[in-house]
């Protein structure tokens, strides 16, 4: 979709797509773009303080022996009273409830449950936001749950109720996470649009980056999660105010009069102007009657029912990869704290490698590239050793592994986008993020194992990831169609020009 040239609109009657009308008239990034990008992408720290905030919530902190003496590896088969937890009892879930010894699986179920409320949140929320909602409320809503649920962990009095929080606190994750990634990229033009898709993620490494440092400070995990959950209210306050519905989904709820609206407060704001007598149309030759579509409508089409089965199984790979490692750092036997810095650090290089591979490699190659590089990192990291300086290098192997495995996070939420019409591309994303919330579930449960287990897991994944992401369509110069009927017909053409030529 890089350096898209915009064709002219005479078949339309002067009715052109918003593509071709941020290209052709409003910009397709300026002022009116970057500022509503800038808004939109907190959303993604906001995330990444209600997804991460586990690891250090539920740790499994230092012990010691009351009488003072000498101490085995294992406190279980020690009398309750003959240890103690260092920092005391609110430093974490696993010491204020003792999920420890054969309680020990119990410390992953709320994190099971956060994952499997972020799957639900991708679907309903993505079917929201192509539906009567729309992308802006949406958002709005999911924030809100997470203000609330977040506040209400803090409160949790057993395990029971952080465990039903947490489900809650990752509907309205997930929720969130899908909405802003479309509200952000639908008002960019196509030559910028797959670049500031991926720029959106830095907000959540800079989440990832502050979440050590404000847990260092707070000693409870109660606080930890009173404080995480106010910057959602901050937002819904002082931001979402200002933050525009998408021009797309104006268009294909018929409301022609909001979308031009915001197409010129966007070609005034960049300094350019609509010309009089130039309107919105969904794509030419099209149903124009279209109003909404759902996931039905994308397996039922041939063009996008291989399309969602391999970006499906490529995004459960991709996320028990991402999670798994994120959450692995508890094994790794190094500093927490500086093991989840070391990870947000990582991530940061792997955005501008996407950025800048983006515009000349295409969305195919690089989603190969990525995910088998991580798959070898993390084959050899299954190799080493947990003493000494072994311990260092398969911390460093984990590291690479993230490095690769967020590019390619990143880049499948641009690739997913690109793949389907405005119409589903809501419903179409939110889906494709509840198979990898699916994964991440399972993550949850490969950290648990320990030892070489999570490695080589991870090894696997990215492999099969990279094998199956050969087998997608390139998306690359490729136009941002706005229905089922555009997207069909703009793949015959060019299926009748590779036979011709």
């Amino acid at each position: 979709m890089d350096n898209q040239v915009p064709s002219k609109p005479s078949e339309c009657n002067e009715k052109i797509g918003v593509d071709e009308m941020l290209q052709r008239y409003a910009g397709e990034f300026g002022p009116w773009q970057l500022r509503h990008f800038m808004l939109t992408s907190v959303a993604w720290t906001l995330g990444a303080f209600q997804g991460m905030a586990v690891v250090f919530a539920d740790h499994r902190p230092k012990w010691r022996c009351t009488s003072g003496g000498a101490c085995p590896e294992t406190m279980c088969g020690l009398p309750h009273d003959a240890w103690e937890w260092d920092g005391g009892r609110r430093t974490s879930t696993v010491a204020e409830w003792d999920l420890v010894c054969k309680d020990k699986y119990k410390a992953g179920i709320p994190q099971f449950a956060f994952f499997v409320g972020c799957l639900i949140g991708n679907g309903t929320f993505g079917h929201l936001s192509d539906s009567f909602l729309g992308r802006k409320r949406a958002l709005a809503l999911a924030c809100a749950m997470g203000a609330t649920f977040g506040f209400l962990t803090s409160l949790s009095p057993s395990l029971y109720f952080y465990t039903l929080f947490r489900f809650l606190t990752g509907v309205s994750t997930g929720g969130a996470g899908t909405s802003v990634f479309i509200l952000t990229t639908e008002p960019i033009g196509p030559s910028k649009r797959g670049t500031m898709g991926i720029c959106t993620f830095y907000f959540y490494a800079i989440g990832t980056i502050l979440l050590p440092i404000i847990s260092y400070f707070h000693h409870s995990w109660r606080s930890l999660y009173i404080i995480t959950s106010i910057p959602s209210v901050l937002f819904l306050i002082f931001i979402i105010p200002f933050i525009s519905e998408s021009p797309r989904w104006f268009l294909v709820r018929h409301k022609i009069t909001n979308a031009m609206k915001v197409m010129q407060d966007i070609a005034k704001s960049n300094g350019k102007q609509i010309p009089d007598g130039v309107s919105l149309s969904l794509d030419c030759g099209t149903d124009q009657t279209v109003v909404s579509g759902s996931i039905i409508d994308v397996i039922h089409s041939p063009v996008t029912r291989l399309r969602f089965i391999l970006a499906v199984s490529i995004n459960f790979l991709c996320y028990l990869a991402y999670y798994g490692l994120g959450l692995n750092v508890m094994n790794l036997k190094t500093n927490l704290y500086l093991g989840v810095i070391l990870n947000g650090v990582a991530e940061m290089p792997a955005y501008i490698l996407t950025v800048v591979a983006l515009k000349w490699v295409g969305r195919r190659p690089l989603t190969v590239g990525m995910m088998l590089f991580s798959g070898v990192a993390c084959g050899v990291g299954s190799l080493m050793g947990d003493v000494g300086m072994v311990r260092k290098l398969r911390m460093m192997c984990a590291v690479m592994g993230i490095f690769a495995m967020t590019s390619t996070y990143n880049l499948l939420f641009v690739y997913a986008s690109e793949l389907f019409p405005t119409v589903v591309r809501s419903a179409a994303v939110g889906c494709i993020s509840q198979a990898g919330q699916i994964g991440a579930m399972v993550a949850t449960f490969v950290v648990v194992m320990g030892g070489r287990w999570p490695f080589i897991v991870f090894a696997i994944c990215g492999v099969v990831g990279g094998v199956l992401a050969w087998l997608l369509q390139e998306t690359l110069n490729q136009p941002l169609y706005d229905t089922m009927g555009g997207l069909e017909k703009g793949e015959l053409q060019k299926s009748e020009a590779a036979r011709d030529g």
